[in-house]
């Protein structure tokens, strides 16, 4: 009885013991499987914490390279300027530049030109990379487009050197003339042709100074701040007041037509204006609208033969956010060329430079003018035929309209428009008419 208690106590504790041991190893199997191995390392990185969030928020474009150059993470925008295509960094450089980083851990920067993804035109992206060390095994690569920086530091770059230029060229002649007037002192004929010469350099001077504060201004100056509701008739008289002296001079005929009446009549024995023309109102600021107006008139009355006509029509037109308030200024003058209507609005490219040193123009004027379109939210066009003359519209929007878009704060239109680009401005050609021929006839204005 003993002994069979004893086998039984035996074969009980040999059986606790057994069940313990594979409880054991069943444990110990468990956390073997659930231990990341390298392999698991290797196909599966996980991010430090918070990481993710940082490069989400980040405006340069991020990509997270594990340790077999494959992407663990990537910023749509890196997508969007091609570095990462099928999972893998698409740039040699710039993976180079991460291996470098991984094996040493020293954080690397370079700037890259890079192709331009869809076009053909062999036009390059720049771009700034810096690669860093993200923990133990992951490399972060992030990159800055400077294309734009680039473009807008060339357009400084020339804009110093074209207004040097032209500074220098009226600055020159008044130093040069006054030293003819110092030796002629003794010719009563010669000082006073050259002090004429001297007045007509020092007004050309002014005018370019002026017209450089005036591009400074409609650039940097938010044009909505300021603004009110301006009528249409009121720019256009005050544009044809501005250059009466120069049409009478060349026998040029100026002719307005607003809203279907003519400016500045009178119904008779009312002493008001037609009905219909008041009704033609912009929002917007009234000394850059009269300027863009204003030098659009004063371009077609000084690129046109003596005896011709120029002519000023507005009108509404519908569209499809509201309708607009065009402003067409014809003239009969020598017309453009289909190369130049290209570049008529960078500043200071003048269609014929003798011409212009002739009227005194200073190749900013049409810069003005695109730039006033752009900031009020409208665009300025250009028709034009050699030998036949040209129109150029203005296009802007009505002033309810422009007022409800400036409550909305949409009025940053203009920012650093380039000169030279055709942001703001559209080019319209015909092989025949001007658009404006067949509006009813305007009255002429002596």
């Amino acid at each position: 009885m003993d002994v069979n208690a004893a086998v039984a106590a035996a074969a009980a504790i040999a059986g606790v013991l057994t069940g313990v041991i594979a409880m054991l190893a069943f444990r110990w199997s468990e956390r073997e499987q659930k231990r990341p191995t390298r392999t698991s390392l290797h196909t599966d990185p996980v991010l430090p914490p918070g990481v993710d969030t940082v490069l989400s928020v980040l405006r340069s474009s991020a990509v997270v390279l594990d340790e077999a150059d494959a992407v663990v993470k990537a910023s749509s925008a890196a997508y969007a300027l091609g570095l990462v295509r099928g999972g893998k960094l698409a740039v040699e450089p710039m993976l180079q530049m991460a291996r470098d980083t991984r094996r040493d851990g020293e954080i690397r920067q370079v700037e890259l030109d890079l192709p331009r993804r869809g076009t053909g035109r062999g036009e390059a992206l720049a771009v700034s990379a810096r690669v860093a060390p993200l923990g133990s095994r992951l490399v972060l690569l992030l990159v800055e487009d400077l294309t734009e920086a680039r473009r807008i530091e060339a357009v400084r770059r020339d804009f110093v050197a074209n207004v040097s230029h032209e500074l220098k060229t009226p600055v020159g002649a008044l130093s040069l003339l006054s030293e003819a007037v110092m030796d002629a002192a003794d010719d009563p004929e010669a000082v006073e042709r050259f002090a004429g010469r001297m007045q007509i350099e020092a007004t050309r001077l002014t005018n370019l100074v002026q017209e450089l504060i005036d591009l400074s201004r409609v650039q940097n100056d938010d044009p909505l701040e300021d603004a009110e509701a301006v009528r249409v008739d009121e720019l256009v008289a005050e544009a044809i007041d501005r250059c009466r002296h120069q049409a009478g001079t060349k026998q040029i005929t100026m002719a307005a037509n607003v809203g279907g009446g003519p400016v500045g009549t009178s119904d008779e024995g009312g002493g008001g204006r037609r009905a219909g023309t008041a009704d033609l109102q912009i929002w917007g600021n009234r000394g850059q609208l009269a300027a863009a107006l204003g030098n659009l008139v004063e371009n077609a009355v000084n690129y046109s033969p003596a005896r011709t006509r120029v002519g000023i029509a507005a009108r509404r037109v519908p569209a499809p956010g509201g309708d607009l308030i065009e402003v067409a200024v014809t003239d009969q003058g020598i017309g453009i060329s289909e190369k130049d209507r290209e570049r008529i609005f960078e500043r200071f490219y003048r269609v014929d430079p003798a011409r212009s040193r002739h009227t005194g123009g200073t190749g900013l004027g049409l810069a003005i003018v695109k730039h006033v379109a752009a900031s009020h939210g409208g665009e300025v066009t250009v028709w034009s035929s050699e030998g036949q003359g040209s129109t150029f519209t203005l296009r802007l929007p009505e002033a309810g309209v422009a007022r409800d878009r400036a409550t909305d704060h949409t009025s940053g239109l203009a920012d650093d428009v380039d000169a030279g680009q055709p942001d703001g401005t559209t080019t319209v050609t015909s092989p025949t008419t001007s658009p404006y021929e067949s509006l009813s006839a305007p009255e002429v204005l002596p």
